[in-house]
């Protein structure tokens, strides 16, 4: 029996014969999927960008950390940016056309400038900025996953806000009841 697991929204874990080095020990937390394609943000590879750095940049104060950094969400168009925050009282979160949706619970992602100013001029506790995203054509995924180069796990704020980027893959990894030690590279189910 095979079980059908969503894709998005979650997490897809990089495999380590994935030879893709934007891929190495990624974390992709998966916004969309579809027929059509599918769209995730890489949230544990952090970048030597500052947000103060960047939100200079666009005319915006940043008031949180000053050790805060911006993220690399992926290799597509590194130059557009994200801001995946948790839930912001006052902040209207209206259908996926709209400026913030809801990916998950507790997960929310944005990407207006009013909404960006609002969420520098007053920081929530987990928050986190990205530039660039991940993105499959039309069956690219699937045929990636079952050639076993993606593992799917369950999206938690816990897991994308509070867990250390260098310990988020193997975290994530253990999550779903995995070995490392007995991790064994290859295509498809063993």
């Amino acid at each position: 029996m095979i079980v059908q697991t969503a894709v998005a929204p979650g997490l897809l874990l990089s495999m380590p014969h994935l030879n893709d080095p934007n891929f190495t020990r990624a974390v992709v937390l998966m916004v969309e999927h579809s027929d059509e394609g599918s769209f995730g943000l890489i949230i544990n590879h952090p970048s030597n960008l500052a947000v103060s750095e960047l939100l200079e940049v666009l005319d915006i104060t940043w008031r949180g950390s000053d050790d805060a950094v911006v993220w690399s969400g992926g290799p597509v168009t590194p130059e557009t940016g994200w801001v995946l925050h948790e839930p912001v009282a006052g902040l209207s979160v209206p259908a996926a056309e709209g400026p913030t949706v809801e990916i998950a619970p507790g997960i929310a992602l944005s990407t207006s400038q009013e909404v960006l100013r609002g969420i520098a001029g007053d920081p929530p506790a987990r928050v986190r900025f990205l530039l660039g995203y991940a993105g499959w054509g039309p069956g690219q995924l699937a045929a990636e996953m079952v050639h076993g180069s993606w593992l799917h796990a369950d999206a938690s704020p816990e897991l994308v806000f509070d867990t250390p980027a260098d310990a988020l893959w193997e975290t994530a990894i253990r999550s779903v009841g995995v070995d490392l030690e007995t991790l064994i590279p290859g295509q498809g189910v063993h």
